[in-house]
């Protein structure tokens, strides 16, 4: 999949839970939300993307979520 394609569907996930209060739980919200709705390959697509200068183009939430979840979000090999 496109990877432009993936930064843009994360970073309105990221728009959605960003309005909640609390970051922890949004940070939470953005994991969950990528790996339950996200097929592995484009799971493990994203996660490649952030130690490249698309992480850049990355909303705030999703580079963290992507850091903090790294294991959960990594699908089984």
């Amino acid at each position: 999949m496109d990877g432009n394609n993936l930064v843009r569907m994360a970073n309105r996930v990221a728009d959605f839970f960003e309005s909640l209060p609390d970051r922890e739980e949004a940070l939470g919200e953005v994991a969950a939300h990528l790996h339950k709705f996200w097929d592995p390959r484009m799971r493990a697509q994203i996660l490649a993307m952030t130690d490249t200068p698309a992480a850049d183009d990355m909303h705030a939430l999703v580079r963290e979520a992507l850091v903090r979840h790294r294991e959960r979000l990594t699908p089984a090999a």
